[in-house]
């Protein structure tokens, strides 16, 4: 089945960030409906499409409300669209995101802010060989499409415990690991973009089933689950 993003959410998402606030998504209440209509059919779709080779355990839709309580920007509404796609099971890690929104949309893949057991634990796997993920990321295709892991999310010299002067620093300095690529405007309104953004989640396979084993065993390999 092809389902295809339609232009409207583009032009609405302009619309929007050029007039965020309530009295006008009120006025366009309607349009913004029809839109997240088109928009969870095509969610639908992707997640039966990871469901083909990968076990989604559940798909979360972002909502436009911002949470402005503790912001200093007041604007009520996010100019994107975004939902993420959570992987089933304790021996399934990582999860798959995508973000629309004019000029900047982009899928993701990875750990996020992981929790700091399992945080120590990629850490520490890094520390004693980081040989298989730097074959992971520097494999061709892998490394066309995404390139390293984003760096923004990371410690300023080593983590407590670490030391600065070891070889693996700089991917053990890193807070989050995951990575990202982007999209045209077009792209995500062409017929084949689904079949687009499976292949880059596809991609991603390998890297989660690397730090799955990683954070479902300990040092010596022997796993963790009951």
């Amino acid at each position: 089945m092809s389902v295809t993003i339609p232009s409207t959410v583009f032009s609405f998402l302009k619309d929007l960030r050029a007039n965020n606030h309530r009295d006008w998504m009120q006025e366009h209440k309607k349009e913004y409906q029809q839109n997240e209509k088109a928009l969870k059919s095509f969610y639908t779709e992707v997640e039966k499409g990871l469901n083909q080779k990968d076990q989604i355990e559940k798909l979360k839709v972002f909502r436009i409300n911002r949470d402005i309580r503790f912001s200093n920007d007041k604007t009520p509404y996010n100019v994107h669209r975004s939902v993420s796609f959570s992987r089933a099971g304790e021996h399934r890690r990582g999860g798959y995101y995508l973000r629309i929104e004019p000029g900047n949309t982009l899928m993701a893949g990875g750990f996020f802010e992981p929790n700091p057991a399992d945080l120590l634990r990629i850490r520490k796997e890094f520390e004693m060989d980081a040989t298989p993920i730097r074959k992971i990321l520097a494999a061709k295709e892998f490394n066309k499409a995404f390139g390293g892991f984003i760096q923004e999310y990371k410690v300023k010299t080593a983590p407590k415990g670490f030391s600065k002067e070891d070889p693996n620093i700089d991917l053990i300095r890193l807070k989050s690991f995951f990575v990202t690529h982007k999209f045209s405007d077009k792209e995500v309104t062409s017929p084949d973009f689904k079949d687009k953004l499976l292949h880059h989640y596809e991609l991603l396979r390998p890297f989660f089933d690397y730090l799955s084993e990683v954070l479902t065993t300990d040092l010596n390999g022997v796993s963790t689950l009951t």
